[in-house]
């Protein structure tokens, strides 16, 4: 059998080859719909949107881990080298990076061509926001935002969780996220309901956040970025952002870069007004974009690194 450290290493690797393809069947969006059929039939059953939102994440949460096991479990029994298979596919499904890169990618190939209409409708596969207003700035902006928040659900939190507790860990850090995805919305609708998904997001991402922060001004440093204006405005602006962990990374990255994230942007026709990140020291380019991807992908094998030797050092120490 394979180490733990080998499985998570051989599925980052699986990632960066394959990516998502979108005919294989997802954990994930399998999560995504137990947690909307959930939803309907703990409104129906439950008094009150608050418990049922609780109840519904308790349940998905419950149901993702005796899946989890018993897939592992089941595979164990075939052959040793089968479970070995069956938790490097799980936690494959997992990660992100290879497909957070293609999508930022495809934006910034869209920019260097000059066509922003084509810009604008790669941008909004990965943002929320509104983007058919959005000109050359709004669209790197909306992008780097993105790659920089999506760094932590998508990519190092997923590594951390696996880290801990091996494909069991990250599967129930994904369902987590996903009830967040799902029902943190603060609306009519989710603003009770989502309650308990947006707060064990918080939660669970409390860590990992922090921990992607420390190291993305390493990365600009080996990148030959400004890794000095990076842990400057993560030390300044990391708390200007509603939520408690998206602005460490955020942060990190505008100084890397060199540029402001932030500010005003359009969601579903209404002008929201968010404090900024970094100084306006240059003005923000397609180039930009492309940096942020490759902070991404080299914080991420750093944060995989240092997890690893932090591993093997506590299990030298056990011993």
């Amino acid at each position: 059998m394979l180490s733990p450290l080998w499985h998570i290493g051989l599925a980052l690797l699986l990632d960066q080859l394959l990516g998502d393809p979108r005919w294989l069947p997802h954990p994930v969006r399998g999560i995504g719909l137990l947690q909307s059929f959930l939803e309907t039939v703990c409104r129906r059953l439950l008094p009150g949107p608050r418990l049922a939102g609780v109840v519904t994440v308790l349940v998905s949460l419950l149901v993702t881990g005796i899946l989890t096991w018993g897939v592992l479990h089941g595979a164990g029994l075939i052959h040793p080298l089968a479970r070995d298979a069956a938790a490097i596919i799980l936690l494959y499904t997992t990660f992100a990076a290879r497909d957070l890169a293609r999508h930022a990618l495809a934006v910034f190939q869209a920019l260097v061509g000059k066509d922003i209409g084509l810009a604008r409708q790669r941008v909004a596969m990965i943002v929320g926001r509104d983007t058919a207003g959005l000109d050359e700035a709004g669209v790197t902006r909306a992008g780097v935002e993105s790659v920089a928040e999506s760094l932590v659900d998508g990519v190092t939190a997923p590594i951390f969780y696996a880290l801990l507790g091996g494909p069991m860990g990250a599967m129930l850090y994904k369902a987590i996220n996903t009830g967040d995805s799902m029902f943190g919305y603060k609306n009519e609708r989710y603003r009770e309901f989502g309650w308990a998904a947006a707060r064990l997001d918080d939660l669970a991402n409390f860590v990992p956040a922090r921990l992607t922060s420390l190291l993305i001004p390493l990365a600009a440093l080996l990148l030959g970025l400004k890794a000095r204006g990076s842990l400057a405005i993560l030390r300044r602006d990391r708390r200007c952002h509603a939520s408690p962990n998206s602005g460490f990374p955020e942060a990190a990255v505008a100084g890397a870069l060199g540029i402001q994230l932030g500010g005003s942007s359009s969601y579903f026709g209404k002008m929201v007004s968010k404090p900024t990140m970094g100084d306006a020291h240059q003005e923000i380019a397609p180039g930009h974009l492309g940096s942020a991807v490759h902070l991404m992908l080299l914080t991420t094998t750093l944060f995989f690194t240092l997890g690893a030797l932090c591993n093997i050092l506590l299990l030298f120490l056990v011993d």
